[in-house]
């Protein structure tokens, strides 16, 4: 799910963002369909480009929600869907062409998103929220559940201004072969105690306690293990990088675990954790090679058709507790989407924005397995999604939010480069946890420094 811009296309989005001008990715539109009543109160024929990842829920349901658009309003979409969309839209950017709206998240491996959020090259949606929804007579601010508009994730610069609508929330955790559970009458871990000494047992039947996709999805674990160890105040402070908040306590005992899981991590796990292996990672856990791993929701569809192990079954936890007694949380992941400061046509796919969150497209997404996050939605899932969408009704806490923007700076990495990249290292043992932690408080400083 994670694709590499060059190191080039990087410097010169850097260089070019703050030309906007109109344009696409050069894809063809999506077929029409015949607009409703609604279509004749826009005053003018409109096409607008939009750009959406192409991730496990696949393209079609893209396709569908741009048609039932035009249907409602009578402006038509130019889409481009791809699973490689950093580098297919990259090239029109350069040139100074932006796609009007853009569904992208945070916190891939290319850091387009990310980059265009450090250099503020991204159109403030607030409005989008007291918007009615096309087809509809409730606003858009009625319609998306709580607190999924109150976090650095979708206000990244803390000025009480919405930059990024969220989209397709999924419970994150630590997904398992319940199957290979049952076989074995083995106890899920709710501590980490628990966890290491699974960890032995394992062991000693060849199997490895750990694996991940790519470093990329230790944001997520990364996050619930803050909130697990320190709860939200901790969590507030680190995400902020304040000041001396890597040399407390509780910040050694998340790098302490970290640091003692990766030595529990199939050994494979780092040659195979990049954009194109990441999916020989999860299949370690569908061969019963490792036991857990960290994912979102979207694994099922992900892996649909891989092989997997006789009697596996899907099964997700959240991450364990530091002790007995304590909480264990899950992470709330969710996608982004967001307009460029150089969208030209700005209202126009504001009415985009704000038909993503109608029944009509909540309907076709989910029907692919992404879930919007709206009220209600969860009494409308069956299969699998009953149990991952129902972990924060078995114990388990939620955990939102992530790590403050803060402007670019040469010679700083991104939020995961500094934080996350590392721990192929942990695992290949080719650095320390005190060469981690290090490289983490001098990024830090700079981070502070350089608040948004």
């Amino acid at each position: 799910m994670k694709n590499v811009l060059s190191a080039a296309l990087t410097g010169a989005l850097m260089l070019s963002l703050f030309a906007g001008c109109s344009g696409g990715s050069g894809s063809s539109p999506s077929p029409s369909a015949s607009a409703s009543p609604e279509a004749s109160q826009q005053p003018e024929a409109t096409t607008i480009q939009v750009a959406a990842l192409e991730s496990g829920y696949g393209a079609d349901m893209w396709r569908e929600v741009a048609d039932a658009f035009t249907a409602q309003t009578g402006i038509q979409v130019q889409l481009t869907v791809d699973k490689k969309l950093e580098d297919v839209i990259g090239p029109a950017m350069q040139g100074g062409e932006f796609p009007d709206v853009i569904h992208l998240a945070t916190g891939r491996e290319a850091g387009l998103t990310d980059q265009f959020i450090k250099d503020n090259n991204i159109l403030d949606i607030t409005d989008v929220l007291s918007m009615t929804v096309p087809g509809e007579d409730v606003k858009v601010s009625d319609k998306i559940a709580g607190g999924f508009t109150d976090t650095s994730l979708t206000n990244p610069y803390g000025d009480g201004k919405t930059y990024l609508a969220p989209m397709f929330y999924s419970p994150c955790g630590l997904f398992y072969n319940k199957g290979l559970f049952d076989a074995k009458g083995w106890t899920v871990p709710t501590t980490w105690d628990e966890m290491w000494a699974l960890g032995d047992q394992a062991a000693a039947e060849g199997i490895s306690l750990f694996t991940y996709p790519t470093t990329g999805y230790f944001d997520a674990f990364f996050y619930a293990l803050m909130y697990s160890v320190g709860g939200p105040e901790f969590f507030d402070k680190a995400t902020h990088y304040e000041e001396g908040i890597w040399d407390t306590p509780e910040a050694q005992t998340c790098f302490d675990i970290v640091t003692k899981l990766a030595s529990y991590t199939d050994p494979v796990t780092p040659a195979q954790a990049n954009d194109n292996d990441f999916t020989q990672n999860q299949q370690l856990v569908l061969d019963n090679k490792a036991l857990f791993m960290p994912n979102g929701t979207w694994i099922v569809g992900e892996m649909a058709e891989a092989p997997r192990a006789d009697g596996f079954k899907w099964g997700m936890t959240a991450l364990p507790a530091v002790e007995a007694g304590g909480d264990g949380y899950s992470y709330t992941w969710f996608e982004q989407a967001w307009m460029p400061a150089g969208a030209e046509h700005v209202e126009a796919g504001k009415q985009f924005l704000a038909f993503l969150y109608s029944d009509t497209a909540c309907e076709i997404f989910a029907k692919a397995g992404a879930i919007q996050p709206v009220l209600g939605i969860a009494d409308k899932l069956e299969g699998d999604n009953v149990m991952f969408y129902s972990i924060y009704d078995n114990g388990a806490k939620a955990a939102m939010g992530n790590f403050a923007a803060y402007n670019s700076v040469a010679g700083l990495g991104t939020v995961r480069e500094v934080f996350f990249d590392p721990v192929n290292k942990l695992v290949s043992g080719n650095a320390t946890e005190q060469e981690w932690i290090d490289g983490i408080k001098a990024a830090s400083d700079q981070m502070r420094a350089n608040l948004k």
